[in-house]
């Protein structure tokens, strides 16, 4: 770092002066190296948590991070490339299903994604449920399957973005997750290194998302887009709510099951949850607009749904997984899939209707179960989870199942008391009726 000690560049954002270019670039370069020990790295992120960052800052931030490992040239592989990225929350396995559908649209789809966050549940955590799921791919395999299939989901590799992967694991567990310059930087750096042309955002609002109000995610969504731009990404951005899990599945084995259900048309777990569906749609049709395959949203959605009903995604979706070492027949009978066998349903104690759920309370409760990481090192447990047979706005009667959960196998009976107590704790039924929150917040963020 020159003459610049990392300890000035601390001291400089701990007491909230704006940091310049070369300071931004010189540090980040020292996590990349490892000169910059963790705890350094670590004294800077929560100063930026607490002062903040101008969007200069940003910029120079998203670019040393961008600018501290490889990016994929994807210009010799024909078609339009478009990804879409989710700031986070629970039950969210849009990528899953959105991924073939925009690919059988007309689209080519590159997409890193990442693990588990917080409370928040992984893409990359839920596609390896799938036995032999490979998504560590070369740069080399990464485009030839994404010139083959139209879409292949990787995790990030050591050399895309390194500083990024550094700050990731400082960041789950140093309680600096929920800030938006290094939201940013993360998401950004990786989506600019994969290649792609254009990039959708699905920024999470509400009590299960790293933004808990509207104002604070309407901010993040308004830095990523002008950010992206220059940065030279097209990018735009849409405000949903994450004030219940989305669609009903919760944990990484049951998340697939309940993609695999929606990509085949069939009523996943016997349940009316249509808010993932209705999501995964309004997404691609953005894509489409965005790559110019349709004009207008409308008629995106149009294309979607019928490339959902005719078997296309699914189609897809199986080439991706065959691509990618996954085990096809797990996926075409999903009864072969990692699941717990030690299963109970929790129910309801009196009649009303379901006022609120605590979502980020689900989210530890699944990391509680083993379905997440309490540590970066931690193996999960792919089997556990919840699905949920009533949401908010539902009404329950006395004995009516709110919740299947699969447990882990090895719990005590001690432990299961406590988690159903940990599970009733954030539940809210009321006597009157309550509506379902509005799913789509601002669709227009460009």
């Amino acid at each position: 770092m020159s003459n610049i000690t990392p300890a000035f560049v601390i001291e400089k954002k701990r007491n909230g002066d704006v940091l310049s270019d070369s300071e931004i670039q010189g540090f980040i370069q020292g996590i990349t190296s490892g000169e910059i020990p963790d705890y350094q790295a670590t004294a800077l992120l929560m100063a930026i948590f607490f002062k903040g960052m101008t969007l200069d800052e940003t910029v120079s931030l998203t670019r040393a991070m961008l600018e501290s490992g490889d990016r994929f040239d994807l210009s010799g592989i024909p078609g339009v490339k478009i990804d879409k990225h989710s700031t986070g929350g629970v039950g969210d396995k849009v990528s899953l299903i959105l991924a073939p559908l925009a690919v059988a649209c007309g689209l080519k789809v590159p997409m890193m994604a990442g693990r588990g966050l917080g409370h928040s549940g992984g893409t990359i955590d839920k596609l390896e449920a799938i036995p032999g799921f490979n998504t560590a791919l070369s740069p080399e395999e990464f485009k030839r399957i994404l010139k083959d299939v139209g879409t292949a989901i990787i995790g990030q590799t050591s050399k895309i973005a390194p500083a990024d992967k550094k700050l990731y694991a400082l960041r789950d567990v140093t309680a600096t997750v929920p800030c938006v310059p290094l939201i940013v930087g993360s998401i950004l750096s990786k989506k600019l290194a994969e290649g792609t042309e254009g990039l959708i955002l699905d920024v999470k609002v509400g009590n299960g998302a790293f933004m808990q109000n509207l104002g604070a995610a309407r901010k993040l969504a308004k830095t990523l887009v002008q950010v992206a731009k220059k940065l030279g990404l097209n990018c735009r951005a849409a405000l949903t709510q994450m004030d219940q899990p989305l669609g009903c599945a919760v944990g990484n084995t049951l998340e697939v099951i309940e993609s695999i259900a929606v990509l085949r048309n069939e009523k996943p777990f016997d349940s009316s949850c249509i808010d993932l569906k209705e999501l995964t749609i309004h997404l691609c049709a953005q894509m489409l607009e965005m790559g110019r395959i349709v004009k207008k949203h409308q008629d995106g959605r149009k294309l979607a749904l019928a490339k959902l009903q005719d078997g296309s995604a699914w189609e897809v979706f199986r080439q991706m997984v065959k691509a990618q070492g996954g085990l096809v027949s797990s996926i075409d009978d999903p009864s072969q899939l990692p699941i717990s066998k030690r299963i109970v349903e929790w129910k309801s104690s009196k009649k009303g209707y379901i006022k609120s759920i605590n979502t980020k309370a689900i989210g530890e409760l699944l990391i509680e179960m083993g379905g997440g990481r309490k540590v970066t090192s931690q193996k999960i447990d792919f089997g556990t989870g919840f699905v949920f047979k009533k949401k908010v706005g539902s009404s329950v009667s006395p004995k009516e199942t709110l919740v299947i959960t699969y447990l882990p196998e090895n719990i005590s009976d001690g432990k299961v008391k406590e988690l159903e107590a940990q599970f009733f704790r954030s539940i809210v039924i009321s006597a009157g009726r309550h509506a379902a929150p509005k799913l789509i917040l601002d669709a227009g963020i460009k």
